[in-house]
């Protein structure tokens, strides 16, 4: 999957700004490549676990709908950890999307993607870009 720096910029300072919480959002584009981030509260207010807000969440779908693009990504952060996808993200996949997990390892957040599928994660590559 493709993301543009401002894209991945955007989703690292909400993830920074909600940091005792899990962060969480929608990426969305076409041809793996994502041209929009939506930023979404999250309604359990909980540093293990998230609920994305419904009405954002549904707002942020008809918006990717009526714009012609496909839901590419589902990000969230694990502010306590752990690097990779938990037994509660596997259980909860309700799409067939990437799962970018974000986590701090030393203060310093980084993200990795996940494709779940079948109650398994299999890591993919997420490769930055810088835009035009």
């Amino acid at each position: 999957m493709y993301i543009d720096i401002k894209y991945w910029d955007a989703m690292l300072i909400h993830v920074k700004n909600n940091a005792s919480l899990e962060a969480c959002g929608l990426l969305a584009g076409k041809n793996n490549s994502v041209e929009k981030v939506f930023l979404i509260t999250n309604q359990a207010q909980s540093p293990v676990r998230f609920r994305m807000d419904p009405t954002e969440q549904l707002n942020a779908l008809e918006w990717i709908d009526s714009n012609g693009l496909e839901l590419l990504a589902i990000f969230h952060s694990h502010p306590t950890g752990p690097e990779t996808v938990s037994a509660t993200d596997i259980k909860e996949a309700a799409y067939p999307v990437v799962n970018i997990i974000w986590s701090t390892n030393n203060r310093s957040w980084q993200a990795h993607g996940f494709l779940i599928e079948d109650g398994r994660a299999t890591e993919v590559e997420l490769q930055i870009v810088k835009g035009e």
